[in-house]
């Protein structure tokens, strides 16, 4: 009987389904409620961000993430949905990577 193959990319297996390990960035939105001069304001830009996270799914619309889980039950915490629009790159991440 052929040996499995080895998953190289990083996963939590919860109720018999794989979850992969992203590197997410991603635009946020950069609000500022102060004064600011013509020159200051040109100068402002979206804030990019990075975050690390299980791909629970991903739609045309959403990416839903988390970031911890249960060992015993199917319980997901620290999770977010962000819009597909403000994703710049996502990398799944090896079992060596950090």
């Amino acid at each position: 009987m052929p040996k499995r193959k080895k998953s190289k990319y990083k996963y939590v297996a919860i109720n018999k389904k794989k979850y992969y390990f992203f590197k997410i960035v991603w635009v946020d939105i950069t609000g500022d409620a102060g004064h600011a001069t013509k020159e200051e304001f040109d100068k402002f830009e979206c804030a990019r961000m990075v975050s690390f996270a299980y791909v629970y799914k991903k739609t045309r619309k959403g990416l839903w993430t988390f970031a911890s889980f249960d060992e015993k039950e199917e319980v997901f915490s620290d999770r977010n949905v962000f819009p597909v629009g403000c994703i710049v790159k996502m990398e799944k991440l090896n079992v060596e990577s950090r």
